[in-house]
């Protein structure tokens, strides 16, 4: 496994893991009837839009997108680092004590990362209200999202470790959003424990 600093520049796209995971989560929409949503929107790496095109097989979508704002949190020029090398080139630091300071030149604060994601979400809720949408992204974007629907800010003093493939759903009540689940890994059961994570 390569351990880099991941960005747009290196995603090389799903491992083969990564498909059998993908394919598992089909299985299980299918499994469970076609899912019908207004819109199927994926993140512009190619892990993500390389997943979404292994689930729409099983997914009625009346709109199908890449959006560039659902990336994860973006490292500039700290992307195809290798972790080990980070902290001597661009310093070490502590997120949530700095979160205004870029991971590297060219890159995010988690501030900047926070406020493009809740952005996004906020123009799909406008653009799609009332509706169902399915949204193929990454762990940070569920993460702001998570923190941000359920109004816990990102200085909550927890750490949330959300799964590949895993579902996340989230729905708007009358006067907030509700969680119904996270990380439903369910479909993951029959494959290798190795899988999972």
């Amino acid at each position: 496994m390569r351990r880099v600093v991941g960005g747009e520049m290196t995603c090389t796209g799903l491992s083969p893991l990564g498909v059998r995971q993908a394919v598992a989560l089909r299985d299980r929409f299918a499994r469970e009837g076609r899912l019908r949503v207004d819109a199927l929107l994926a993140s512009t790496l190619p892990r993500a839009y390389e997943t979404a095109d292994l689930l729409a097989p099983a997914i009625d979508a009346a709109v199908t997108e890449r959006d560039p704002a659902l990336v994860e949190h973006r490292p500039g020029e700290a992307d195809g680092i290798a972790f080990a090398d980070y902290a001597s080139r661009f310093g070490a630091f502590d997120l949530r004590t700095h979160p205004d300071r870029p991971l590297a030149p060219g890159g995010e604060s988690l501030n900047d990362f926070h406020h493009r994601v809740v952005a996004a979400f906020e123009g799909i809720e406008q653009r799609f209200a009332g509706g169902t949408v399915l949204v193929v992204c990454h762990g940070g974007v569920i993460d702001v999202m998570f923190r941000e629907y359920l109004g816990v800010g990102m200085h909550a003093p927890f750490d949330l470790w959300t799964l590949n493939t895993s579902i996340t759903e989230f729905a708007q009540g009358p006067a907030r959003w509700m969680l119904r689940r996270y990380n439903d890994t369910a479909h993951l059961a029959g494959l290798p424990e190795k899988t999972v994570g």
